[in-house]
């Protein structure tokens, strides 16, 4: 399964999307997804997209643990934890093409509604609300998408609270993950020495990935950050609509 061409790739993808991520808070969970979808068993890739996506956040909240709002990381958790009781004691899997739609919509709504009333991550209760919905989605599809990150555009965040707050929440949504998917592995094949010390390999190359994206950072203003990460977010939005298209085509 991990010949040296796989390692090879696993390596680079690791450390290209921890630096996007690194640098915008997003993005780089999706297509790490996509390309372990690609070459591993769907819990077995959801555990491996979990403890690498938990290296490379954890030592994001490292690198800017002054910055953390602890109180949304918090409120995240707890949302979190509802999700995965929830989801543990159901069996209801939403089809996979409703799953991507409304995640890519998502962003085109939250960013059209007035100020007021769109979603913001400092509000009373949305850090929990982010926490219950990221988890749900965690557990449905592996990822967030822009759904999560709807939550933190539009907040009056510095970028460096912005990322170090999103990645420390992005720890417990990602510990629920693994706590989720690591238990649907039944045969032992699936827990193998083999395939901890793989995920131990890319775990150190999303670290490299998430250190080298720390310089671009400090390079950004904050209006700069805040403008490209609308950007991001609605070109993600728009590939998760196009999937969910080609989800329904196909069927």
């Amino acid at each position: 399964m991990f010949t040296p061409l796989v390692l090879a790739a696993l390596a680079v993808v690791a450390v290209v999307t921890s630096f996007i991520s690194g640098i915008f808070g997003m993005a780089g969970g999706m297509l790490l997804i996509g390309f372990l979808l690609f070459v591993l068993p769907v819990p077995v890739a959801m555990v491996f997209h979990g403890v690498i996506q938990i290296a490379a956040n954890g030592w994001r909240s490292w690198l800017w643990r002054r910055h953390i709002n602890w109180g949304v990381v918090l409120g995240f958790g707890l949302g979190s934890a509802f999700s995965l009781v929830v989801f543990s004691s159901l069996a209801f899997v939403p089809p996979k093409w409703a799953v991507l739609m409304a995640v890519g919509l998502t962003p085109f709504v939250a960013l059209a509604v007035p100020q007021t009333v769109a979603p913001n991550i400092e509000r009373r209760g949305q850090a929990f609300l982010a926490g219950a919905i990221g988890g749900a989605l965690q557990l449905v599809s592996g990822v967030t998408g822009p759904i999560l990150d709807v939550f933190y555009v539009r907040t009056g965040m510095s970028r460096q609270v912005n990322v170090s707050t999103k990645a420390a929440a992005q720890v417990m949504g990602h510990l629920t993950k693994v706590t989720y998917f690591g238990a649907l592995i039944a045969n032992p094949a699936g827990r193998d020495l083999e395939q901890w010390l793989v995920m131990a390999f890319a775990a150190v190359f999303a670290v490299l990935g998430t250190t080298l994206s720390r310089s671009f950072l400090d390079r950004l203003s904050d209006k700069q950050f805040y403008y490209w990460t609308r950007r991001v977010i609605l070109a993600i939005g728009a590939v998760y609509v196009a999937q969910g298209v080609w989800q329904v085509a196909a069927r």
